[in-house]
């Protein structure tokens, strides 16, 4: 079993050790908010394997040039993109879920003009909320 990344177990000495850095450093970015620990109980700084990964780009990325706002704006930005590619993998398994065994899918339009799917065989529930039903061509 290994460590979980995320669990915060370094206190402040150890994670500017394992990051290559001076502890003020590592309160400067927590001030910032570009690297921010878990608190443990009498407010002392707790850091996770993931903290110690971050820090170490942030100095990367200084020694590249970049300024400290140009570094908060990247994580940012890279914690964006994790987002969503985490719910586009969630989107897709949803609509690998719904999708029927043929691939063939049923679609009805509402009386208030939206597209509902529906599962091959399966009517929609009441005539006056179906007005047309659309079944794409296959093979033909």
């Amino acid at each position: 079993m290994g460590i979980d990344i995320n669990q915060p177990i370094f206190v402040i000495s150890v994670a500017a050790e394992l990051a290559d850095m001076h502890p003020q450093t590592l309160r400067q970015y927590d001030r910032l908010g570009i690297v921010s620990p878990s608190r443990a109980p009498g407010k002392s700084r707790r850091y996770s394997q993931r903290d110690i990964d971050r820090l170490r780009e942030v100095q990367r990325l200084s020694h590249e040039g970049v300024s400290l706002e140009g570094i908060k704006r990247i994580l940012e930005l890279e914690n964006q993109v994790a987002a969503l590619q985490f719910r586009v993998a969630e989107l897709s398994e949803e609509l690998q879920r719904r999708r029927s065994p043929t691939g063939a899918r049923v679609f009805a339009a509402g009386a208030a003009g939206d597209v509902v799917s529906l599962a091959r065989g399966q009517r929609p529930r009441a005539r006056s909320q179906a007005i047309v039903v659309w079944r794409p061509r296959t093979g033909e």
